[in-house]
């Protein structure tokens, strides 16, 4: 399977998520689970947008795909995080928040630079 349809499922699976932590949280759970299902829900179109312009070339493929990475795995630690405590307790693993609210932001960075520096040319 390409990076592209990997990307595109878990944005998919993100997206999904998302609509079932916010009513879970809206019949069920509180606080937590909102933000987590508001975390998934909005970063589930954003990853397609990137998926999308990576792929036809509007970013720098190398730098667009570590920025879509971080932006799926720091959205799904600190959504898995905030439900976790919500749901279960206990934490994710200890620190797992912080660090899926840096890489998210890491990753977003990243896709800023990657919209503004151009492919290199390929070698022959």
């Amino acid at each position: 399977m390409t990076a592209t349809r990997v990307h595109l499922v878990l944005a998919s699976l993100m997206g999904a998520a998302g609509v079932a932590l916010l009513a879970l949280g809206a019949h069920v759970a509180g606080a937590l689970v909102n933000t987590a299902g508001q975390m998934l829900l909005l970063h589930a179109p954003a990853i397609f947008a990137a998926t999308l312009a990576r792929k036809t070339g509007h970013l720098n493929g190398r730098l667009a795909l570590l920025a879509i990475g971080g932006l799926i795995l720091g959205v799904v630690l600190f959504a898995g995080d905030l439900s976790m405590r919500e749901l279960a307790g206990q934490r994710l693993f200890a620190m797992a928040a912080p660090i899926g609210g840096a890489l998210t932001i890491a990753g977003w960075v990243l896709l800023t630079i990657a919209a503004l520096v151009p492919e290199r040319p390929q070698a022959r």
